[in-house]
């Protein structure tokens, strides 16, 4: 029996028939994005199951190793120029878990071609290294506010099976905690990669605003449309 990561699920009608499995950043939990459902206004959409699941509780080392949710561990000077290199253990091990959780809703009766991943912030740091590595076709990926991950093996571990998967990546230009840069370097990457980036930028921080939410519904309606 596999020990899935504890979730908040949300269904916008009965009998879903597609599903979003969205990542929380560091040190909040599935909570955090439950309320952006109602907002989506997904009307054209089938009935879609949300997945909101929580991050196991680790120590932070630059929260001096406070305990809490988060999908690894961040040190001071993993974040902008000169970026050390990231915990890809805590990284690989969140990226498994999320990958249960998407075997999970495929044994559910949904297919991968109509699973998403979302995340924002470290959620979407492991939003990114999953879908794109993952090795059955998604229906698309989110990436909020983040960056990319494990650069150095990303074109060797490329899944075909999602090269050609949407991406809708999103940064605020006013960011002071995850760089407005970091951001547009990771969707750069992507487009150089030929992957299909929908690319937006707010003036905002490191937050999430009505026009992003209505552009990620626009998109999501977009996603469970073609798949």
């Amino acid at each position: 029996m596999e020990n899935y990561l504890e979730t908040i699920e949300l269904e916008t009608a009965p009998h879903p028939t597609a599903s979003v499995i969205w990542m929380h950043g560091l040190g909040a939990d599935g909570n955090d994005f439950v309320p952006i459902v109602q907002e989506l206004q997904l009307n054209k959409s089938p009935s879609i199951r949300f997945i909101f699941p929580h991050a196991p509780k680790i120590p932070v080392t630059i929260n001096n190793g406070f305990i809490m949710r988060a999908w690894y561990d961040v040190s001071p000077g993993d974040l902008g120029e000169g970026q050390k290199k990231p915990d890809e253990n805590g990284i690989r091990k969140s990226q498994a878990q999320i990958g249960q959780l998407i075997e999970r809703e495929i044994e559910r009766g949904t297919p991968s071609e109509r699973i998403v991943l979302a995340g924002f912030s470290q959620g979407g740091v492991i939003s990114l290294q999953t879908a794109l590595r993952y090795p059955k076709p998604l229906a698309g990926v989110m990436a909020l506010s983040c960056y990319l991950s494990c650069t150095e093996s990303f074109e060797k571990e490329a899944s075909a099976a999602n090269a050609k998967i949407p991406a809708f990546m999103a940064h605020g230009t006013e960011d002071p905690v995850v760089p407005y840069s970091m951001g547009a370097s990771a969707a750069k990457r992507l487009q150089d990669a030929h992957y299909t980036v929908h690319w937006h930028e707010y003036p905002m921080p490191h937050s999430v605003c009505m026009e992003e939410v209505r552009d990620i519904s626009q998109w999501l309606n977009q996603c469970f449309s073609q798949s």
